[in-house]
């Protein structure tokens, strides 16, 4: 089976990889690709920008809310010897650039290595199958690789998720891929001892800037990165079109026919990022949430809003639903987040437009405590 078959058709599928979901706007944009490409590249860098941010004249759709500029520095970076780290605070769509960063650049988005406590060297670069191991002794045949080795040996893009969750240790074993494009098999023999890294090959790593600090990446793994920081959107209308864009195709697969209420979301992103911000829309300073506010985290706020909308009442979600479903997202860090939450709701609200804010002031008695 090839990187990109799945088991089930694409329509019951979850979340089908970017190369899955858009295999038709890659098609169209190589059918198109006349520009020079870096070797080992599905797509020219131009291509590869356009599969990104878009392309109207190309039916391409716009799948990264952002900088340009961004994607620009990204896809050189890729190009080079050094690898890409895209650093920024949780929910700023770290992980969806780097997996898009990867479909346009290889073609394939799944040769992914999540980082965690547990994350051991093993699922990084290769294990074995213990009953070949102990029958036949080290081999190829018993070698089983991880995603480090395929994406060196097959010339494709590496996407290491959270790469500051991993140990120290853990982590400096990629120096040697990223420097000398090399990565050695001590149990074998021969020509097979060593894995040289094919045209195309690159890692991009991401790390919010929350959990930088639980296991700091070494000078020297640093030095083989170049860092790229991801921002929040800025623009009201831009998130707004974003949550409303990404929870509609999320409700639509949960098998909800409504469409989110546009006032209920304008109220929904409004209270995220006042309180990511700590600051009203009129400029009035409040109290901010620890807890990640972040447009990834709105998204899925408006998606349980729509569901419990529709399954509990057969309608679209209200304010209401928005005050209970906030109560989860702040309680998740800490307590306190849930009285400044009641603090916030409690705050009057004549000055804001709409009967929505009144509603959902009524509303806070659906938190807990």
């Amino acid at each position: 089976m090839s990187p990109i078959e799945v088991t089930a058709p694409v329509e019951e599928v979850q979340r089908p990889p970017a190369e899955v979901r858009y295999a038709d706007e890659l098609a169209r944009l190589k059918a198109r690709d006349d520009a020079a490409r870096p070797p080992g590249w599905a797509l020219s860098v131009q291509a590869a920008r356009r599969f990104v941010i878009g392309d109207d004249r190309l039916g391409v759709t716009r799948k990264f809310v952002g900088d340009p500029s961004l994607i620009d520095r990204a896809l050189i970076t890729l190009a080079t010897s050094r690898g890409l780290m895209l650093v920024g605070d949780p929910g700023t769509a770290k992980s969806l650039l780097s997996e898009l960063l990867a479909a346009a650049v290889s073609g394939d988005s799944t040769l992914t290595i999540q980082g965690g406590a547990a994350t051991t060297e093993d699922a990084i670069r290769y294990s074995w199958n213990y009953a070949l191991l102990v029958a036949d002794g080290p081999s190829t045949r018993s070698l089983v690789p991880a995603p480090l080795l395929r994406g060196m040996a097959e010339g494709r893009t590496v996407r290491f998720e959270e790469i500051t969750r991993c140990p120290l240790e853990v982590q400096d074993c990629l120096l040697s891929p990223l420097s000398d494009r090399v990565l050695a098999i001590p149990e074998l023999t021969g020509p097979e001892a060593m894995v040289f890294a094919r045209d195309g090959f690159n890692i991009i790593a991401t790390a919010n800037t929350r959990d930088r600090g639980v296991n700091d990446m070494s000078s020297a793994l640093k030095r083989r990165f170049n860092f790229e920081t991801v921002f929040p959107i800025a623009d009201f209308d831009t998130e707004l079109s974003l949550v409303a864009d990404e929870a509609g195709k999320l409700l639509q697969r949960s098998g909800v026919t409504a469409e989110p209420r546009r006032d209920v979301l304008e109220v929904l992103v409004t209270t995220f990022r006042e309180l990511r911000g700590g600051e009203t829309a009129r400029g009035d300073s409040m109290e901010r949430l620890s807890a990640v506010m972040s447009t990834a985290e709105a998204v899925s706020v408006a998606h349980a809003v729509g569901l419990r909308g529709w399954f509990l009442r057969g309608e679209p979600g209200n304010a209401e639903d928005v005050v209970a479903c906030l109560a989860g997202t702040a309680a998740k860090d800490s307590p306190e987040d849930l009285a400044k939450l009641r603090r916030y709701l409690s705050q009057p609200v004549d000055w804001r437009p709409g009967r929505q804010w009144q509603a959902l002031r009524q509303a806070r008695h659906l938190l807990p405590g």
